[in-house]
C-alpha cells in the first residue's frame, strides 16, 4: 500500500487491529502498525498519540454526539436530544461496514486490561459531551446529567446487540435500548 493514499487513520486502525489480534497488544509497537498500514512512524504519531489511542479515536464520537444533541428540535425532551444523537451515531459511526471491525476491536479490548481501562475513560468522555450539550441546550444540571447517563447505558446496550448482529441498526437498538431503560426505572 502507498504511502500517498488516503485515510491514514483509518488505516492505520485496521492494522493496529490486525496486529493486536495476531501478535497481542503487548508484542506490538508503533513502528509495525506504521509498517503494515504502509506508512511511517511520523505519520502514526501526527494521527495519534500512543498504540492505545489508535483503537479510541480522538474526540470524534464525542463531537458527533454533541452536535447531534445541539442539533436536535428545540422542543425536544433531554432524551429526546439524547436519542438524536444516538441516532447520528448510527448513521455516521456504527454502520455496516464498521460491524466486522468493531466486533473486532471489542475482543481485543476485552482481552486487555489496559484497553479495557481506555475504553471506560472513553465511555466517560462520551457522557460528558452528551451532558455538556444538553447543559448547553439549558438543561439543568441534573437533568443533563441523568439524561446523559441513562443515554449512555442505552448506547451499550445497543453497541453489544449491534455487534452481535441481534440488531441490524445501531440507531434503532439504542432507541429500543433507551425505551428499555425508561421502562426499568418506571417512566
Amino acid at each position: 500500500m502507498a504511502r500517498w493514499e488516503p485515510n491514514a487513520p483509518e488505516r492505520l486502525s485496521k492494522a493496529a487491529l490486525e496486529l493486536f489480534a495476531e501478535r497481542g497488544y503487548e508484542n506490538t509497537t508503533v513502528i509495525d502498525i506504521a509498517q503494515r498500514a504502509g506508512l511511517t512512524k511520523s505519520t502514526f504519531f501526527r494521527h495519534f498519540q500512543d498504540k492505545r489511542e489508535v483503537l479510541f479515536g480522538a474526540s470524534t464520537l464525542a463531537d458527533l454526539l454533541a452536535a447531534a444533541v445541539a442539533a436536535a428540535p428545540e422542543t425536544a425532551a433531554p432524551l429526546e436530544a439524547v436519542a438524536c444523537a444516538m441516532d447520528a451515531a448510527g448513521r455516521e459511526a456504527f454502520t455496516a461496514e464498521r460491524r466486522e471491525f468493531s466486533a473486532q476491536r471489542r475482543a481485543v479490548i476485552g482481552a486487555h486490561p489496559e484497553l479495557q481501562e481506555r475504553e471506560a475513560l472513553k465511555g466517560l468522555a462520551l457522557t460528558a459531551a452528551m451532558t455538556d450539550a444538553l447543559r448547553r441546550r439549558g438543561v439543568p444540571e441534573v437533568t443533563a446529567s441523568v439524561a446523559a447517563e441513562l443515554g449512555a447505558l442505552a448506547m451499550k446496550i445497543a453497541y453489544s446487540r449491534w455487534i452481535d448482529g441481534t440488531a441490524d441498526d445501531f440507531g434503532d437498538a439504542a432507541r429500543r435500548a433507551l425505551d428499555e431503560v425508561q421502562a426499568a426505572i418506571g417512566r
